[in-house]
């Protein structure tokens, strides 16, 4: 079976989405090489904040109209008429708003195997959207420019959780991925839509770097399908130097997704010279298998320079196949390398028998040999959500 792109045609687009676009110059179709069609939206041109400002769900007001954001690890304390450092939320005399909300900065059709998920309804296409800002600063992020940057900065267009699900319903995506920059700074946008989808028989799926606090990621969980987490390293001078960030957090994140119950991923972008030694795999894999369990897929995806880090080389697959080498021999049941189209370790392979129940070249998915969950082999069960 080949996955090939869905067109979003821009009159259902903008019907469905309720947006008043003057044009869509620079949203033309994706290479023939990409599986999915890039929508770039504009911002309609008049009062251009109202509609996307929706009160923050977590925050401590403080004294002096001050407030203490309760999102994320940073907690920034911010003064009236300031923003907090993922520049997506502002102090509005005492109340916190995000600035975001339904502020589409760009729409896709992908397959559900870039993400990477391969243990999540595989085949099928994911209806990805994001907004801009981010609330780490990685210097080799792909999308820094909607990533790094203010709202008003990138043009968007107004799609409210409801059109959202109905675009990604009529575009026959079982779900909708909240993805490309931090779905964290969009958290409020993100419940709604999930639970938007739900109505309308469509899941919702986050790809996040993790770095969220506790609270609000335990509501995340009962309204999420499936998390898929950047684990960007397994040094915290490397979160530090790096991502402007902490390693701590991100692993109670993947702790508290699994106690949770919701399906989970981990993608650790291998970084030649930052974080691909052998010492490094060795431990992120010992960690996983005691704190999280062997059944977690990893994928040791290959690195490609991007942003700050254009200085460095491609990850050679060498070093991906000796990370997949290490956490294999750790025990863990479901290790994969990513970003090399067409290598053996894309094909998840049945832990007990050995044999290849899901094949993948790239985003083409081959023959399936899953029976309710289970290997159509030797029936040992497969972690995942396959139907």
């Amino acid at each position: 079976m080949i996955l090939k792109a869905k067109s979003v045609d821009r009159r259902s687009f903008l019907r469905v989405a309720g947006a008043t676009l003057p044009c869509l110059a620079g949203c033309g179709l994706a290479s023939a090489a990409s599986p999915s069609l890039g929508l770039r939206l504009l911002l309609p041109a008049s009062d251009p904040d109202a509609q996307f400002t929706v009160e923050a769900k977590y925050y401590e007001k403080l004294g002096y109209r001050k407030i203490k954001c309760k999102l994320c690890p940073r907690e920034c304390v911010i003064d009236d008429r300031e923003r907090g450092y993922c520049g997506a939320r502002e102090n509005r005399g005492g109340t916190y708003y995000s600035l975001v909300y339904a502020r589409v900065a760009t729409a896709h059709i992908d397959p559900i195997e870039k993400k990477p998920l391969f243990h999540f309804l595989p085949g099928t296409s994911a209806f990805s959207i994001a907004t801009a800002g981010c609330n780490v600063n990685c210097k080799f992020c792909q999308n820094w420019e909607i990533s790094q940057v203010r709202p008003e900065q990138v043009r968007g267009a107004y799609m409210p959780p409801r059109d959202l699900a109905a675009l990604a319903k009529q575009y026959q995506c079982p779900a909708i991925a909240y993805t490309y920059s931090e779905p964290v700074i969009f958290y409020e946008y993100v419940a709604d839509s999930a639970d938007a989808g739900h109505a309308q028989g469509i899941r919702s799926v986050v790809i996040s770097g993790g770095y969220i606090q506790q609270e609000p990621l335990k509501k995340w969980c009962h309204n999420l399908d499936a998390i898929k987490i950047d684990l960007k390293s397994f040094s915290e001078k490397f979160y530090k130097e790096v991502v402007n960030g902490e390693l701590k957090p991100v692993l109670e994140t993947l702790v508290t997704i699994r106690k949770q119950g919701t399906w989970t991923e981990i993608v650790y972008l291998v970084i030649p010279t930052l974080n691909d030694s052998d010492a490094e795999f060795k431990a992120a894999a010992q960690w996983v298998k005691s704190d999280l369990g062997p059944d977690v897929p990893v994928h040791f995806t290959r690195f490609h320079p991007e942003y700050l880090l254009t200085n460095l080389p491609d990850t050679p697959v060498e070093t991906l196949e000796r990370a997949k080498a290490i956490a294999d021999a750790e025990g863990l049941h479901y290790v994969y390398v990513g970003n090399v189209p067409g290598h053996p370790a894309e094909n998840t392979q049945c832990p007990k028998c050995r044999r290849v129940i899901v094949e993948r070249q790239g985003y083409t998915i081959g023959q399936i040999h899953l029976k309710k969950g289970k290997c159509g082999f030797c029936g040992q069960t497969i972690p995942g959500i396959w139907t």
